[in-house]
């Protein structure tokens, strides 16, 4: 949103036309928090407003309820349990069988069998 990376701002852009972008509802409660949490007159307030209208946003239902419940038992079980808005979206991915673009790979890549890219190396 900062657009420090231009090759970034253009795989968006790319992925965007191509129709093949999409953000969780879990991420875009994240997003609106984190504005929340901004000054009035920071500069990325309007630049948060201007990429969710940009971004198609899934829903979160029945199916990726489902798969977090399984997976944040997992999680707990092996003892290496991440954050909730972390382990919503992952689940999120799973139900709709989708690869996890993120560069937050630290927490995420604890999830066997979970597909991540990180767009930004």
């Amino acid at each position: 949103m900062r657009r420090a990376l231009p090759a970034l701002e253009e795989r968006v852009n790319a992925a965007l036309c191509e129709r093949a972008i999409a953000i969780s509802a879990i991420t875009r409660a994240d997003l609106r928090y984190g504005q929340m949490s901004l000054p009035p007159q920071d500069r990325c307030r309007p630049l948060i407003d201007s990429f969710l209208l940009r971004l198609p946003c899934m829903e979160w239902g029945m199916e990726a309820a489902g798969h977090c419940g399984a997976l944040k038992h997992a999680l707990k079980t092996q003892g290496t349990p991440i954050g909730e808005m972390v382990t919503q979206i992952a689940a999120h991915a799973f139900a709709m069988n989708l690869v996890l673009v993120t560069h937050n790979t630290r927490h995420f890549e604890r999830i066997a069998g979970l597909v991540l890219d990180d767009w930004m190396v």
